[in-house]
């Protein structure tokens, strides 16, 4: 099998300082399945459509079409918190974009060939996505590559919770497997301050598993009205939510590090609060703030145009 730098020979691959991973045998996925059907067991996973939607697809199963696969590589990517400037009507607002809604700086083959090179380090291996398989949170946690924080969200060390997440499949197998149990960090067992910052109460000190039906994500990163007992002031991001992460202990120092991105025009602003899909709002979203491709701009525009006008106060 060609090695995929024999393809892109002029490839580069992701700098060793912006990425961390672990390895897993396969055999761990029924533990995976069995951990889920537990939750369910206990009523812990919620009957909303668009949260069973994100669930339901889970196989935890080796591909049909790749049975030879013998371990899951996780690999967590840091990818820096970010806010621009969003001109108008006289007025220059500071909007946050979390780091899981960016388009990625680099391509999957770059992912992919950096594993091959930098991990696997030997040619003639296969290594397919797992895709939807398999809840990536919480493959990471049990192979030690991230903890968990009180508000359910991933943390990898250096990185925080500003990261990316993926993993895959490969022949090859790795010396050391490092599954584990899922962990909690030590520096929230004594610590509420996401419970505190939460602006829709959907974390509790009484359950680890977050009330997902009153995560703001959940509402804001789909298009549909916002539900009327979520108040409008909680909203804090382009998409998403990052009330709990900006004030965590654990994020004080990569939240030092936030970029600026390119500022909007009032022309890219007003297109965007307008639905329009024009030239202008693709500069914008593909271009600058880089939370959306030109193909899925019509798909996503009904999105960000809705939230921005909660953030702006122009509803």
């Amino acid at each position: 099998m060609k090695d995929v730098m024999d393809n892109y020979p002029q490839l580069s691959l992701i700098p060793v300082n912006m990425y961390r991973y672990r390895t897993v045998s396969v055999e761990h996925l029924q533990d995976m399945q069995n951990y889920m059907d537990k939750l369910r067991q206990d009523g812990l996973f919620s009957d909303n459509k668009v949260f069973r939607s994100y669930v339901d697809n889970k196989g935890f199963k080796i591909p049909e079409n790749f049975q030879e696969a013998k371990s899951l590589i996780v690999i967590a990517v840091y990818n820096p918190l970010a806010k621009a400037s969003i001109p108008f009507k006289g007025h220059i607002h500071e909007v946050i974009i979390p780091p899981n809604y960016r388009i990625d700086e680099f391509s999957m083959d770059q992912l992919r060939a950096t594993i091959i090179h930098n991990i696997i380090r030997k040619k003639g291996y296969r290594i397919e996505s797992v895709g939807n398989s398999v809840f990536l949170k919480h493959l990471a946690t049990r192979s030690g590559l991230a903890e968990y924080g009180r508000n359910n969200i991933s943390y990898v060390e250096g990185m925080g919770s500003m990261l990316t997440l993926f993993a895959f499949f490969t022949d090859f197998i790795f010396e050391e497997d490092h599954w584990g149990e899922v962990r909690m960090m030590d520096s929230c067992r004594d610590c509420k301050g996401c419970i505190n910052q939460c602006p829709t109460q959907a974390i509790s000190d009484n359950r680890f598993v977050i009330d997902v039906e009153r995560c703001l994500p959940l509402y804001n990163e789909v298009v549909g009205e916002i539900p009327a007992w979520i108040p409008t002031q909680s909203h804090n991001a382009l998409i998403g939510c990052l009330r709990c992460q900006l004030r965590c202990p654990a994020n004080k120092e990569v939240v030092s590090r936030m970029i600026q991105l390119e500022s909007l025009t009032e022309d890219e602003t007003s297109s965007i609060l307008e639905g329009n899909i024009n030239d202008y709002a693709t500069i914008a979203l593909c271009q600058k703030l880089k939370v959306a491709t030109p193909d899925i701009i019509a798909q996503m525009l009904p999105v960000f145009s809705r939230n921005m006008k909660m953030l702006i106060n122009e509803v």
